[in-house]
């Protein structure tokens, strides 16, 4: 793993005060946010592993961006066979389980915050990004 910039540590430190602030307020909370480009509720963490356990035990998650979407770049996360981790590749381990992100998805995802929600509306993945300037309103894509 390679060493976060002053300015990624900074943002990292900024999304840490917000979800600390904003538990009262019932936003989500990051399982072991400490030095995580990728941040992930409770909520999220044990839905990804319960998904996991229906496709195969040795799987990562692997989240990045890639070119479209009505904002510009769309997020993209899928299950992946932990042996494809590559040396560009960004790790994060949550109680066993990994978060993978090559570096140039990084870029523009440093401190993104993965939540879920099961509600009838609205309901599924949701992506915090602090370094998006827009987003859309499916919130599944973004612009900086």
């Amino acid at each position: 793993m390679t060493q976060a910039t002053p300015s990624a540590e900074a943002t990292v430190q900024t999304v840490d005060q917000s979800i600390s602030q904003g538990t009262s307020q019932g936003t989500a909370q990051a399982v072991n946010p400490e030095a995580k480009g990728i941040l992930m509720s409770e909520t999220a963490l044990a839905h990804v592993k319960a998904l996991r356990e229906k496709q195969g035990s040795d799987l990562c998650l692997r989240v990045g961006v890639r070119q479209g979407g009505c904002s510009g770049m769309s997020y993209m996360m899928d299950f992946e066979d932990a042996s494809n981790i590559g040396e560009h590749d960004e790790v994060y381990d949550y109680d066993g389980f990994q978060v993978v992100c090559d570096r140039k998805s990084l870029l523009y995802l440093y401190g993104l915050m993965l939540d879920y929600s099961d509600a009838l509306i609205g309901g599924g993945f949701q992506f915090t990004n602090p370094n998006a300037n827009q987003t859309c309103g499916c919130g599944k894509s973004f612009g900086t």
